[in-house]
């Protein structure tokens, strides 16, 4: 795969796909609901998580579906997917992972956990703007797109983890490693490698052509 450094068609599978519709107005309907799917495939894979006695940090299918959420709709909208998901969830409807310790509602947010949640905007994003310069079209190049993001929730979650429990004596960084990263990294690795072959399977069975410089 080779991606040049001059200017990009910004092409992702929806925009491929609205691209073959005329009417502006349902290209604008298409995307808006793609965004609330996304949105909604979040809280859903939420719904389906094991909690772990030993972390705050349940194992939920969550980032996969962030991740790609983001490759699919592009930057923009994926981060906007997951604006919508954040927002719902701090108005209190029960969208996020359930927990006998944590609460639903805008406090999750500022929990140990909300580092990883705050985040997702951000690894939908990165994804995406990856995904609008070809990176989708092929394998290796959608397990980059997406390792990019989940590099940015393991980051964001390890660092908010580590300062929340800093001034706790068996807190800080260690803590926060094995509290919110060694139980789940090889499982979310192997989740990548297999959600990573969704987009360049969609590109070959739809035979869209959408534009890119590669």
């Amino acid at each position: 795969m080779r991606v040049t450094s001059g200017a990009v068609a910004r092409q992702t599978f929806l925009t491929a796909v609205t691209n073959q519709i005329d009417s502006a107005s349902a290209n604008r309907g298409i995307r808006a609901a793609a965004v609330m799917l996304v949105a909604a495939l979040t809280a859903t894979a939420a719904q389906v998580s094991v909690p772990l006695p030993f972390t705050p940090v349940p194992l939920t299918f969550q980032p996969m579906i962030v991740l790609l959420g983001g490759v699919a709709l592009g930057s923009s909208l994926g981060m906007w997917s997951q604006i919508v998901y954040l927002a719902i969830g701090a108005l209190g409807l029960p969208v996020f992972a359930a927990s006998p310790l944590l609460p639903q509602g805008i406090a999750r947010l500022v929990g140990p956990t909300g580092g990883y949640l705050l985040c997702y905007p951000i690894a939908a994003f990165v994804a995406g703007w990856l995904a609008e310069r070809g990176f989708d079209r092929r394998y290796l190049g959608s397990v980059v797109a997406m390792a990019a993001g989940l590099v940015i929730i393991y980051a964001s979650g390890t660092s908010w983890l580590a300062l929340m429990t800093a001034s706790v004596p068996s807190g800080g960084l260690q803590a926060a490693l094995a509290a919110g990263v060694y139980p789940f990294v090889l499982a979310d690795i192997f989740k990548l490698f297999v959600a990573a072959g969704v987009m360049p399977g969609l590109w070959r069975l739809t035979g869209l052509r959408g534009s890119h410089q590669s």
